[in-house]
């Protein structure tokens, strides 16, 4: 198999999805550990803008974002699946719930100042400064809520999935697990990282139990690794071969094209490059960096989106 390469950082929610994801998978993989904030000349390197964590690398492929990360993953291992065919839909449905508004509230609860203390204990002020700046520019097209909304929706969302679990079932959709646990859990993850505003999760004894499961799935096995040799590797390789270049529901734009591809959300910095395919749940795009060589960096269709060139400029 491959060598897969996870570029995150210890703190990083969705990056705790994507290390859980591969303990699941039972998969070996290296660390690259990248900096919370900008700049991020090596990210870059590789993405050519994107700044969002994780990132995975296999060669000279680039995986942007765990909803396509986990697709990938399943690709490569398919057993034990993320997926089960009798939940495949509703998985999916839940997962894209708790990646945006479970997360969404998550994130302004617990960077709240009370948090912010716990997670930046004994920093210089300098720091914790430069860390706002940089989430608030990551956040710059966002939807926002206040802390007040945050922590009540915060209790509604986590009431809601204590209720779920009571009925003794070990998973979210049943007995088996699936896609919907690890995109729930990061965000509550997140939380409890935070100190004693993590009560706000340990009030709910099924929950917690639920976590504890998770937990004990581990990150499976991994070796460190320093961000120039994973540059390295992708100079040293060739991206995959793309025996069918298709452009699945894309109207006016053809294989070659030169276009922009950005998240719809937040860090929303565009990637340029030429439009390798566009799948029904993916983005292709080959670009060329004078460290890391030619890459083809992938984005998932939901949540992003793709512009001409020419069109990106004129906005």
């Amino acid at each position: 198999m491959a060598q897969l390469i996870l570029h995150h950082y210890p703190r990083s929610p969705f990056a705790e999805k994507a290390r859980c994801l591969l303990g699941f998978k039972q998969l070996a993989w290296s660390s690259v550990i990248t900096p919370p904030i900008m700049p991020k000349p090596d990210v870059v390197a590789l993405t050519g803008g994107y700044r969002r964590t994780p990132i995975l690398q296999i060669g000279a492929d680039i995986y942007c974002d765990t909803a396509l990360i986990a697709e990938v993953l399943e690709n490569l291992a398919p057993t034990p699946t993320l997926y089960p065919p009798a939940i495949a839909s509703s998985a999916r449905i839940h997962a894209l719930w708790a990646d945006s508004a479970l997360f969404w509230c998550a994130v302004p609860y617990t960077l709240q100042p009370a948090g912010l203390q716990h997670m930046f204990a004994g920093a210089p002020p300098e720091m914790i400064q430069a860390f706002g700046n940089d989430r608030a520019a990551l956040r710059a097209n966002a939807p926002r809520i206040g802390l007040a909304e945050a922590t009540s929706t915060l209790h509604a969302y986590i009431h809601l999935i204590e209720q779920q679990l009571a009925d003794g079932r070990p998973w979210l959709l049943g007995t088996q697990i699936s896609i919907a646990d690890f995109s729930t859990y990061h965000p509550l993850w997140f939380v409890r990282q935070a100190g004693a505003i993590g009560s706000i999760v340990d009030a709910h004894g099924h929950v917690v139990a639920w976590m504890q499961r998770l937990h004990a799935i581990g990150h499976g096995s991994f070796e460190k690794m320093d961000s120039s040799a994973a540059i390295a590797i992708a100079a040293a390789t060739t991206p995959q071969t793309i025996t069918n270049p298709e452009l699945f529901e894309l109207q006016g734009f053809q294989v070659g094209d030169a276009v922009t591809i950005a998240a719809s959300d937040y860090g929303t910095d565009p990637v340029d490059g030429e439009l390798v395919a566009a799948y029904h749940n993916e983005f292709l795009l080959r670009r060329f960096d004078p460290r890391a060589g030619e890459v083809t960096v992938h984005f998932p269709r939901l949540g992003y989106q793709i512009k001409h060139k020419k069109q990106e400029a004129s906005t």
